[in-house]
């Protein structure tokens, strides 16, 4: 039986996922806790997009979003095969340390209906890098994404 749960996302959700926005463990990679938030709500209504509050037990620990890699622009994203789908996470206080487990949980089930996941962490987000390389993702290719930003490109293939 799987650890963890995936519910989606709710307008009631968002108080919470600003309240993890905010911590300078999350800050500090996805900048602009407003601008995110806004991001967040604004895909509730997104086709697209499927968003997550990850649970262990009934408490919400992290957020996932998962979207087809190429339905908005993506360079960085470009080689990667037409049916990949593109992981962004972060974990809430009650999930630092178990990323690499729901993380691969979440990972197998979508690989159910895809040939691969792809997931894009700043180079220097070692905490990241090695939760991701825990849940089965590999690679060091770095590029630059549509932002201007850095990214390392990493993938799971079914």
């Amino acid at each position: 039986m799987d650890r963890f749960g995936f519910r989606p996302v709710a307008r009631a959700d968002l108080p919470l996922l600003a309240d993890w926005l905010a911590a300078p463990q999350v800050a500090r990679w996805w900048r602009g806790a407003g601008t995110q938030l806004a991001g967040i709500a604004e895909d509730l209504d997104e086709p697209a997009m499927r968003q997550w509050l990850v649970t262990d037990g009934d408490v919400p620990i992290a957020y996932a979003q998962v979207y087809p890699a190429h339905h908005w622009a993506a360079p960085h994203f470009h080689d990667l095969p037409a049916d990949t789908l593109a992981i962004d996470c972060f974990s809430g206080p009650g999930g630092f340390g178990l990323g690499g487990l729901w993380l691969d949980q979440l990972a197998r089930r979508l690989l159910a209906e895809t040939g691969a996941l792809v997931i894009d962490p700043e180079p220097d987000n070692h905490r990241a890098i090695r939760a991701y390389e825990k849940a089965g993702f590999s690679g060091g290719d770095r590029r630059l994404t549509e932002d201007g930003g850095k990214a390392r490109i990493m993938t799971r293939l079914r």
